[in-house]
């Protein structure tokens, strides 16, 4: 991806669901004005969910992700449905695309997504459809939302669907700043930023790049270092800095080291609310104190890599919890959309910055860590808790 592009983590994800040959490709094609999507009157063209990266004209940066189809009973569409189910968790908006009276699975999926919160379109793509009142009357025995009727083929029927779009933007997606509540114009901010292994060689790993345009939109004076930089910037500075940001590995030493009168806080520690619920991340690592020898944690981690030397978290924050709780103490980790159905069998989860994921589905995972009764924090919050600081932490509040 292009340095210039917002990453997919920041973009509006629109989902686009509904029965196979439905018309969902098709869709998706209009609004994209290219042909991202093979069109076929062949059933189950669309295996995997196609996720297309645009700008969407009044609205910005999105996501449209064309899924697979309902209906597919082989075992192979079983494993589509699937990725299915986890495009649904990543949208913020789901289009339901329908096809004909057979409306059952349709109507399932639209009680999932406001489960799920998730604001809905529903809609009837006519080029295929005969009896359209039919369908829209059994559509209104479960819903009585706006129902677009609409040409998936003609430039007006597009711009319908767009504005129906524009209208169903969720009040809580676009995110609040990153340092919200902790930064005002005319702020000194230090981001110490150790460029260890799992720093790309001559690049800033995304939650330093996008916190310091956080800060730049904000009008503050950032100054960035390297951890053994850390004192050297202090005394270079005429009065201590008004917020301290620190790779939460280093948190301890900065801690140590840092003017008593600054703020200190962790990138990690300002995507838990960026990318989050921080409330619940601050609740689950109380259960931290809980652990014993035979606990059973689980760590889930966005990025999919190899394990690296020295790794936060395949390798430090195990470290630490063993050392405190014993070498027994059970570990599993999880990483990109790898993450269990069925959680029960574990006392904590321990989520990383989430950096790569967009918003809703953090949210759904701390949901569904909630709904199985499982208390869930992250790693920045995890390392300060066990550090003994994490009340001498600042954290990300109010609204701005």
């Amino acid at each position: 991806m292009s340095l210039q592009n917002t990453p997919h983590a920041n973009r509006l994800h629109i989902g686009i669901f509904g029965k196979v040959n439905s018309g969902k490709s098709t869709l998706l094609n209009g609004l994209t004005k290219q042909s991202v999507a093979i069109v076929s009157d062949q059933e189950g063209t669309t295996t995997d969910p196609v996720y297309k990266a645009m700008e969407l004209h009044g609205i910005g940066p999105v996501v449209f992700i064309d899924t697979a189809g309902f209906g597919d009973i082989t075992e192979l569409g079983e494993k589509r449905m699937e990725k299915t189910r986890l495009a649904s968790l990543k949208s913020d908006i789901a289009i339901i695309v329908f096809a004909d009276e057979d409306i059952e699975e349709g109507k399932a999926w639209y009680h999932f997504f406001k489960e799920q919160n998730t604001k809905t379109i529903l809609l009837i793509n006519d080029k295929r459809i005969g009896n359209v009142g039919a369908i829209e009357l059994a559509i209104r025995s479960f819903s009585d939302e706006m129902i677009l009727v609409v040409d998936a083929n003609k430039e007006d029927g597009i711009e319908k669907v767009r504005e129906a779009i524009l209208r169903n933007i969720p009040e809580a997606f676009d995110p609040e700043s990153i340092t919200k509540g902790l930064v005002k114009q005319g702020d000194v901010v230090v981001l110490v930023m150790p460029q260890d292994i799992q720093a790309p060689k001559g690049r800033l790993i995304l939650p330093q790049v996008q916190t310091l345009r956080d800060l730049l939109d904000k009008k503050a004076i950032a100054v960035s270092c390297t951890t053994d930089m850390f004192a050297q910037t202090l005394t270079s500075l005429q009065k201590a800095p008004d917020l301290i940001i620190c790779d939460s590995q280093v948190f301890k030493i900065i801690y140590e080291m840092k003017p008593k009168e600054s703020k200190l806080t962790s990138f990690s520690v300002l995507f838990a609310d960026y990318k989050g619920d921080i409330e619940s991340y601050v609740k689950g690592a109380n259960a931290i104190d809980l652990l014993d020898a035979n606990s059973k944690v689980l760590i889930a981690e966005a990025c999919t890599h190899a394990p690296l030397t020295e790794d936060i978290g395949r390798v430090k924050i195990p470290r630490m919890l063993k050392q405190r709780f014993g070498e027994s103490l059970h570990i599993d980790i999880v990483s990109g959309n790898d993450f269990p159905d069925d959680l029960s069998n574990y006392d904590l989860i321990i989520h990383c910055g989430a950096c790569m994921f967009n918003r809703k589905y953090v949210l759904s995972r701390i949901k569904k860590a909630s709904e199985a009764g499982i208390p869930i924090t992250n790693y920045g919050i995890t390392i300060a808790h066990i550090q003994g600081i994490l009340d001498h932490i600042s954290l990300p509040k109010g609204k701005e």
